[in-house]
């Protein structure tokens, strides 16, 4: 049975030139970074280089980018220590956030007692940003956190006119970028933002590593205590093969970008229309999408909403139902609630995501399935 995986927002395979530099890494370059011998010294060149290679294609300086386990952690990490050190008051998000921005969020407000606004949502899936700069106050120390590309339905902030508000307001600006780095073009000299996290298993490159871009002259209070790593803000012997195969992954994607947008973008509308052939009734989620994700709601009964996966699963498809950090509940999705009438959020909504590596023949083969439930 042909395996057909269709679930790349949740993580991505891994390129083969990926899993190489790695295992290269592995063999050959063990060495402790903080070591002053030839071993230590060729593992820490590795790590330096890297962090280029991501400054590079980011068009920012290398000292302002810190690697961390992944973007969870980052967000973490920024949005505590802005409000425990540096006297944020009021933090500004939507309830279609990441659970890590979410949970982050509630708890600051239980802990520290901050004074927390949520965007509104539009039908359509966007947020409304007349009611975001409604929000702002230059006279409250305030930060917004925001994600540039939402996990589940793929609906997407303009990145550049939501720095220039935060810029205009003088309030800190940290953004989500996992499902859109590696996937757009981002120019941090031309978009004033203050704070980024990225996760490099979202574009083809190994789990437990990810980065935080954090803007130069941006007082933040370290993540770990210990040694000097990552110019001190988190302690721990960095993993060498981790950081490399990061650098390896986002490297390919920037360099093959244009051809891999046009390809996924090609496939997204082939899926639409094939749907919309096969299915009446069926609605996409969400208006102005990301051009890898696709959320659909199904014409199907509530009764079969609970097996669709199972029954896809079976047939060797890997599809969504939302986020994977969300897998195995069966509370509806909180970004469809936000947005979805009371009735349609019982229906079965699937997010399909695509990559590169996914064929028109694939979507075909989806479609079939879909018919037989």
């Amino acid at each position: 049975m042909k395996k057909i995986y269709l679930d790349n927002a949740a993580t991505t395979p891994l390129r083969e030139e990926v899993i190489q530099t790695m295992i290269a890494v592995l063999q050959n370059d063990f060495g402790n970074p903080s070591s002053t011998h030839s071993f230590g010294r060729s593992a820490k060149s590795i790590i330096e280089t890297s962090r280029k290679t991501i400054a590079k294609y980011l068009n920012c300086s290398a000292q302002e980018i810190i690697f961390t386990s992944n973007a969870t952690e980052g967000t973490n990490w920024i949005l505590r220590e802005m409000v425990k050190s540096n006297g944020i008051k009021k933090i500004i998000t939507s309830k279609i956030e990441h659970h890590a921005t979410l949970y982050t969020v509630l708890n600051l407000q239980k802990e520290f007692g901050i004074e927390v606004e949520y965007i509104s949502v539009l039908p359509n899936g966007n947020l409304d940003l007349f009611d975001f700069e409604r929000k702002l106050d230059d006279k409250i120390p305030t930060l917004v956190t925001l994600m540039h590309v939402n996990n589940e339905i793929g609906t997407l902030i303009n990145l550049d006119s939501v720095a220039a508000i935060c810029q205009k307001y003088n309030v800190i600006f940290h953004c989500d970028t996992v499902q859109s780095i590696g996937k757009v073009t981002i120019d941090l000299q031309k978009i004033p933002l203050d704070f980024l996290v990225a996760s490099a298993h979202k574009f083809h490159g190994p789990k437990g590593i990810g980065f935080a871009f954090i803007r130069k002259n941006t007082p933040i209070q370290p993540m770990l205590y210990g040694g000097e790593q990552e110019k001190g803000l988190r302690a721990g012997t960095e993993a060498v093969h981790q950081i490399a195969g990061l650098a390896k992954a986002f490297e390919i994607a920037n360099e093959q970008l244009v051809d891999e947008t046009n390809y996924i973008t090609e496939l997204k509308s082939y899926c639409i229309e094939k749907l919309q052939a096969n299915f009446d009734g069926i609605i996409v989620n969400g208006e102005n999408t990301f051009y890898n994700i696709l959320n659909v709601l199904l014409p199907f009964s509530e009764e079969k909403t609970a097996l669709i996966l199972f029954n896809l699963d079976m047939k060797g498809i890997a599809v969504s139902r939302g986020s994977a950090c969300q897998s195995g509940s069966v509370k509806p999705s909180h970004v469809l609630a936000e947005f979805l009438s009371s009735e349609n959020i019982k229906k079965p909504s699937l997010r399909i995501s695509f990559s590169h590596y996914n064929t028109k023949e694939e979507i075909d083969l989806l479609i079939e399935s879909l018919k037989t439930i």
